[in-house]
């Protein structure tokens, strides 16, 4: 497993070189313990995974807890969870990379907070990729409190024939993915 900062970028292939075909990007969050007003007994933190597509800079499609998944039926949404409570991750999008139409260059991997809290209410948020063997290729942490309301965690894009993987981690001001399309851009 790799630790990615900021910026840093992978292939997405196995150790011999052949090109990964299947993945799992999974985010998790705890709520903040000193989350809200003092004494006000902060709400749950509802986090939301997304996966969107580029062609480019064109929008194709998005995966999201409204949109499970995408037309060419190559990203798909595994579940809304509400709170990030539990153990592992909270919400996962799957990637079958061989699915993936052949105009689409990019996907770009986002969390939106769904009731406009800002990413600082949140404790141990992360973004990690997990392969076809369940095996956690890489992970990325968010370590510092982001003041907006989404991130853009990652993108994975086309190098030739291959992908790769780069980790992004800047916040976006956005609470429902579809906001997030034109805010994107900057990123692909």
């Amino acid at each position: 497993m790799i630790e990615l900062t900021k910026g840093q970028e992978m292939a997405l292939a196995t150790e011999d070189g052949q090109p990964l075909t299947r993945l799992r990007m999974g985010i998790g969050w705890d709520k903040s313990p000193n989350a809200g007003f003092i004494g006000s007994g902060a709400p749950d933190i509802d986090l939301d995974a997304s996966a969107a597509e580029y062609s480019g800079t064109q929008f194709f499609d998005m995966a999201f807890y409204n949109n499970l998944k995408t037309r060419d039926g190559s990203v798909v949404h595994l579940g809304d969870n509400k709170t990030g409570q539990g153990e592992g991750d909270d919400e996962a999008i799957a990637v079958d990379l061989s699915r993936v139409h052949r105009q689409i260059d990019a996907i770009i991997f986002l969390v939106s907070s769904y009731h406009g809290h800002s990413l600082e209410w949140t404790n141990h948020a992360y973004c990690r990729l997990v392969g076809d063997d369940d095996v956690e290729l890489a992970r990325f942490t968010l370590t510092a409190g982001v003041s907006q309301t989404g991130l853009v965690m990652a993108k994975i894009f086309r190098d030739g024939e291959q992908w790769r993987l780069r980790a992004i981690g800047e916040g976006i001001a956005v609470k429902v993915p579809t906001e997030s399309v034109e805010a994107l851009r900057p990123y692909l």
